[in-house]
Order: structure tokens, then C-alpha cells, then sequence
């Protein structure tokens, strides 16, 4: 079996990511749950932690970064997150022969909403590179797959699709004791998540009865979270919208919500809409990147990105006939339940790593 560890007779993989693995986004959260589901399915899982900085790594980084690579023992199995692995094209030319580099991309890099064209280029070259010199890929979403194909030079033959589970939840009971419909947005406050879009989207519906909370971490872009926080307040809205910044659990906060609502520009797959689905929330979100994969038209409302009036006719038609919002969580629901669980997305990704060469 390749990648076996001699000495404990179990594959043996090393699992390189960037900054704090405890980050609280889809990324991070679908890295810690699959260095979980392979330790069960018997692997022997080092986590590598590579410097902070990435995907804007300094030199000295990339230096402590190469240190790493280079200690790592010759045939050694090595999956890189793609936070990382896009922007290090030197070091998985440098290794690519001595180790069995396997690059996961959870979104190509360059996509990400806000880059400057120069920027957005550079980083587009600079993956293709580093991808140019990996035995696999790993991605989250068939919409990857075919991008990564099309755009990137990546066989098709060497891509692995290991979407993310979806756990098995309690359907959501809403707001209660007469209250407003809650709307619940669940994404870091950066500019690919547009937050701003549906604050500008709610502020259309002042006139109706409604509540929102943002979850997401506010300390990714800061520049962003506070020019969020801004617009909620310059608009009149801080007794509506409340910015919670990230936390540990967002059970709670799905299990209070009546509609989940997120206007991202793009997503590799969108682990936050396949949640709300397994719990039975209607969605009003963008089609952007993988999404339109992910909810089908009779479990929401897909809108392009930046579509303020459209994305405030969609919420209004969520608030404004409830018969018709709980058709579309009824479809979400069964959607939800169709969705693979963490086991077996697991076994697809070990299946695919026991087979490097």
C-alpha cells in the first residue's frame, strides 16, 4: 500500500496547513473533520503546521515553509492545503521527484473576490505551476474539478472529488414566542462572503418584520468587518443585525432561523448552505462557484452576486408568504438528508490516497 508506515503496518500521511488549524471557516473545519475520519479509518495522520501568512506568504515564510518540506522523509505522502500549496510553486518543483505531493483545493485561489487583475493573475500562475508537479488533487465540488481541468492544466484522471459531509442534525424550530422571522447569514466578514449585500438587501425591507444575525469571523479581514459594521449602523440597523464574530458552536444559531441568507461571490462547495439544508432552512444565496450544484431551485432562491434588488424580491418572498418558504424548506430538508455524511466523504479521499504512486 503506498504511503504505508513501516513500522505501524497503517498509510501514513502528512497533512500540511498553514496558520491555526482551530480557524473557524468551511476550509479549516473540512481539514480538521478529515484528519478525524482518516485517523478511523486507520491512517496515521501528521498535521504539519506551515507558517501564518499564506496565501501572501513573505520570503521568510516560504523559507520556514521549504524546512519543512525538506525534512520530511523521501516518499513521503503529502496532502497540502491549497491555502499554502498554490503560492509555493518553488518548493513542489523542488520536491516533487523525493515526495508524493498531493495538493487539496478547496477554492483556485485567484477567485478570491477583491483582487486587483494583476494580483488575481499572479496567483493563477503561480498555482498552475505548483500543480503542474503534484501526483493528485483533491477538491471539494465537481465545479472545481471542471475548473481546475479547464483553466488550470490538471488532468482530469488525477482529480479526486471528496465533498464535505454533512452531519446528521435536528431540524431548525425558527424563531419563537412570536418573534420576527430570523435570517441567518453564517460567513467570515471578507469581501468574497458580501455581507454587504444583504445588509443593503435588508435595508430595502425595513417596512417588514425580521431579524438577522451574521456569524462569521471578523478578524480575517478587518478592513471589511469594520466597514460591515459601518454600513449596519449608518443604515439604522444595529437594533436588527447582529455581527456576532465567530463561534464555536452555530447549532443554536441554526436551530433559531427561519431562512439562511449569504450572498457570496464564490464558493468551492459551501459547507454553511449544506448544513442549513440538513436543517431544513429554505435558502436565498448567489450562483457563484459551486452553489448551484449544491441547492437546487425548488430549496431556494440563487441570485448572481451583487444583486442587491434581487437578493431583497427573493427575501421579501421568504417573509412575505410563509406557505411558499416552508415549500422550499421541505425540498432543503430532503436535500439535506441526501447528502453524504463526514464517513463517507472520508473513505472517498482514503481511497484515492491509498492509490498515489
Amino acid at each position: 500500500m503506498n504511503g504505508v508506515d513501516e513500522k505501524a503496518g497503517a498509510p501514513h500521511l502528512v497533512f500540511a496547513i498553514p496558520g491555526d488549524i482551530e480557524t473557524r471557516s468551511g476550509g479549516y473545519s473540512y481539514d480538521r473533520r478529515m484528519i478525524a475520519e482518516l485517523r478511523k479509518l486507520g491512517w496515521q495522520v501528521d498535521h504539519m503546521r506551515l507558517p501564518d501568512g499564506f496565501p501572501a506568504p513573505g520570503r521568510d515564510e516560504l523559507e520556514t515553509a521549504a524546512r519543512h518540506f525538506a525534512g520530511l522523509a523521501k516518499n513521503s505522502l503529502v496532502l497540502v492545503d491549497g491555502l499554502a500549496f498554490g503560492t509555493m510553486p518553488d518548493i513542489a518543483r523542488r520536491e516533487a521527484e523525493r515526495l508524493k505531493l498531493v495538493a487539496l483545493v478547496h477554492h483556485p485561489l485567484a477567485m478570491e473576490t477583491g483582487l486587483l487583475q494583476q494580483r488575481a493573475e499572479e496567483l493563477r500562475q503561480s498555482e498552475a505551476d505548483a500543480l503542474a508537479h503534484v501526483r493528485g488533487v483533491v477538491v471539494t465540488s465537481p465545479e472545481t474539478a471542471r475548473i481546475l481541468a479547464c483553466n488550470f492544466g490538471v488532468r482530469q484522471g488525477s482529480i479526486c472529488i471528496a465533498i464535505p459531509g454533512t452531519a446528521p442534525s435536528e431540524q431548525a424550530h425558527g424563531s419563537i414566542d412570536g418573534a420576527p422571522p430570523m435570517i441567518l447569514s453564517i460567513g467570515s466578514l471578507t469581501p468574497r462572503k458580501d455581507h454587504q449585500t444583504l445588509v443593503a438587501a435588508l435595508a430595502k425591507l425595513q417596512d417588514r418584520s425580521w431579524q438577522c444575525r451574521i456569524v462569521g469571523s471578523d478578524r480575517m479581514d478587518l478592513q471589511s468587518a469594520a466597514a460591515l459594521r459601518r454600513q449596519i449602523a449608518e443604515l439604522g440597523l444595529n437594533d436588527r443585525i447582529v455581527v456576532t464574530g465567530a463561534l464555536d458552536d452555530v447549532d443554536a444559531e441554526y436551530a433559531g432561523a427561519d431562512i439562511f441568507a449569504l450572498a457570496s461571490h464564490y464558493e468551492g462547495f459551501g459547507m454553511v448552505f449544506a448544513e442549513a439544508m440538513a436543517r431544513g432552512l429554505p435558502i436565498v444565496g448567489c450562483r457563484g462557484g459551486a452553489v448551484p450544484d449544491l441547492v437546487p431551485g425548488d430549496a431556494g432562491i440563487l441570485l448572481e452576486p451583487g444583486d442587491i434588488n434581487g437578493f431583497a424580491e427573493a427575501l421579501a418572498t421568504m417573509l412575505d408568504a410563509p406557505q411558499k418558504r416552508q415549500t422550499y424548506a421541505a425540498a432543503a430538508l430532503a436535500t439535506g438528508l441526501r447528502l453524504p455524511d463526514w464517513p463517507a466523504s472520508a473513505k472517498v479521499l482514503s481511497d484515492f490516497l491509498e492509490g498515489i504512486g
